[in-house]
């Protein structure tokens, strides 16, 4: 099985800087604004799904 893959950048404020959190897993913490957040995965869409609400127009 492989390592899960890691941020790219902070989801607050885009900075790069990102390390590991003693939170557990998939929790990451940002040096340059001083904030912790957590990933999970919630499982894969069904085909077809758009990621849209029934009934709901985008405008």
């Amino acid at each position: 099985m492989s390592e899960r893959a890691a941020p790219f950048h902070c989801p607050y404020c885009g900075d790069e800087d990102l390390r590991p959190n003693e939170q557990g897993h998939g929790a990451w913490e940002c040096a340059a604004c001083s904030r912790a957040f957590q990933l999970k995965f919630l499982g894969l869409l069904a085909p077809g799904a758009s990621g849209t609400t029934p009934g709901r127009e985008e405008i």
